[in-house]
């Protein structure tokens, strides 16, 4: 997902994102390991920048602060 389209979430969206993401992200390992073929293997990388944009626009919120996209 892009900034702009996390940026409008809410807090409890996000972290239930997060949640989505990271399970996913467990399964995609996991096939990668057992050596099975990937449809898209870029999904990983992908995956992981958006659950460190999901963080930090978490951190943002926690603090108070506002993120401009």
């Amino acid at each position: 997902m892009k900034q702009q389209e996390l940026s409008k979430l809410t807090e409890k969206e996000l972290n239930e994102k997060l949640r989505e993401l990271s399970t996913q992200l467990i399964k995609e390992r996991a096939q990668a390991v057992r050596g099975t073929q990937s449809k898209n293997p870029m999904l990983i990388k992908n995956t992981r920048k958006t659950i460190a944009r999901i963080m930090q626009l978490l951190n943002v919120k926690k603090r108070g602060g506002y993120y401009k996209a």
